[in-house]
């Protein structure tokens, strides 16, 4: 049972830090406000209302005693002196009858107290506490005609109820508005590091950093900054040591094609040349899965119109490109041209034909690239994402390389906070399916 109440408060509660902070501020305020109100108007409200009511009542009981009387000086006296005195407006409508509807209003206690006191006193009689503003006109049945009475709503309601409506209204509101600018300026500090995190998760470049808040926010902002820039140092040391690899074994492989070329014996050559270039491509491909990307500037760019640059430069016979709408990314350009390329290449390395294809779901825009080769096998799906991971099978017959492609793709596609999976195409041959945030 507590579990189960557990999740239902989980699944109620707000998910932002601020509005949760918010509730935690708010709901005693609220609480508070409405215990008192409810105790004001029960203990002092309420027993105020009818005792002013039930005063009033009498008074009314006196005017219809002394109507009874019919003394019409003393009908006149009585009448000047509560015109006077209590501001009174008495009439007598002759030969009317009461109205025959009803004006009463059910919520309002002030109504429900007069409507108990005058039944205690009155056989019939008849109210109207909303035609006008201040007053109420009440109406008595009394001999052969009506006796109506008009007399202030302060009578009977006190004016201490708006005063404290207002006293406990305007405080609350202006605690609730203090709180909120208070929270802003108390959870931005951890928006801005959740932004900043996620900027770098993503592989892009965040210029300036400056930690912010509480001591223990910028505590964490500050191991953050620090963290940072340490990984930022390994990667860049990284790609340099490999750039710096790469550009000196370029130099000898460059001398040993020259004096391949003067080899009398050709079969002997061409077998050199070609290890010289898959050893050539092998250093390209490291180079490639070394660079981090994290000096690349994010754009706005069509995707659609990305792929469809890609697939124009192969046969159109052999791809096939299916795109249900338009649709605006921002990411990584050149980084996502590249990746998207060498998935491309490796479906009609594999296959002989291959289909592409591009949609905008809910939240993730969708692409599937799709082959007719001989595919992958279920254990395998899960290792060829690796790093210089290669299968030694059909699929990986006669190519070269050192199994960086896929692994090139994925931290490509995951720098940009999307996912890649593999799996089975209709043509029984390798689906990549990339997800990416919209």
């Amino acid at each position: 049972m507590f579990y189960g109440l557990n999740s239902f408060l989980k699944k109620i509660l707000p998910k932002r830090l601020f509005y949760r902070s918010l509730l935690i501020v708010a709901t005693p305020i609220i609480l508070i406000q409405l215990i008192i109100t409810i105790v004001f108007f029960d203990s002092l409200w309420i027993k105020t209302n009818k005792g002013m009511t039930r005063s009033l009542v009498s008074e009314i009981s006196t005017i219809i005693d002394v109507y009874k009387e019919g003394n019409e000086d003393n009908k006149k006296l009585v009448t000047k002196l509560y015109n006077q005195n209590f501001d009174f407006t008495i009439k007598f409508l002759k030969s009317e009858r009461l109205p025959n509807y009803k004006s009463e209003r059910w919520f309002s206690p002030m109504d429900r107290t007069l409507r108990r006191e005058l039944k205690s006193q009155f056989n019939n009689y008849w109210f109207d506490a909303t035609r006008y503003k201040e007053i109420i006109d009440l109406r008595i049945e009394f001999q052969d005609g009506v006796l109506q009475i008009f007399f202030p709503k302060e009578r009977i309601s006190p004016s201490s109820a708006r005063i404290f409506g207002l006293w406990i209204t305007l405080p609350a509101i202006l605690l609730i508005l203090i709180a909120i600018i208070f929270l802003k300026n108390q959870t931005r500090p951890i928006v801005n590091l959740a932004k900043a995190a996620e900027q770098f998760g993503k592989g892009e470049n965040i210029k300036e950093f400056r930690p912010s808040g509480a001591l223990e926010i910028r505590q964490a902002a500050y191991e953050f900054d620090r963290m940072r820039k340490r990984i930022t140092k390994h990667l860049n040391q990284r790609s340099e040591m490999l750039s710096g690899i790469s550009h000196d074994l370029r130099t000898p492989l460059t001398r040993l094609k020259l004096q391949l070329a003067f080899l009398e014996n050709k079969n002997i050559s061409k077998k050199m040349s070609d290890d010289l270039d898959e050893m050539e491509k092998m250093l390209n491909e490291y180079l490639e899965f070394s660079s981090s990307q994290i000096n690349e500037k994010t754009d706005v760019f069509q995707l659609d119109q990305l792929l469809a640059d890609i697939v124009s430069k192969y046969d159109s016979d052999k791809i096939k490109l299916s795109i249900e709408n338009e649709i605006t990314y921002k990411g990584r350009f050149n980084s996502l041209k590249r990746c998207l390329t060498n998935l491309v290449n490796n479906a009609l390395s594999y296959g002989n034909k291959a289909e592409i294809s591009l949609k905008n779901s809910m939240n993730n825009i969708l692409i599937f690239i799709d082959d007719d080769g001989p595919g992958i096998s279920e254990k395998e799906k899960k290792n060829v994402i690796k790093p210089f991971y290669r299968i030694d099978k059909s699929r990986s017959q006669n190519k070269t390389g050192v199994g960086l492609g896929l692994s090139i793709a994925s931290d490509i596609i995951k720098s940009h906070g999307g996912d890649i999976s593999l799996e089975t195409s209709p043509q029984k041959g390798l689906r990549v399916k990339i997800s990416l945030p919209s």
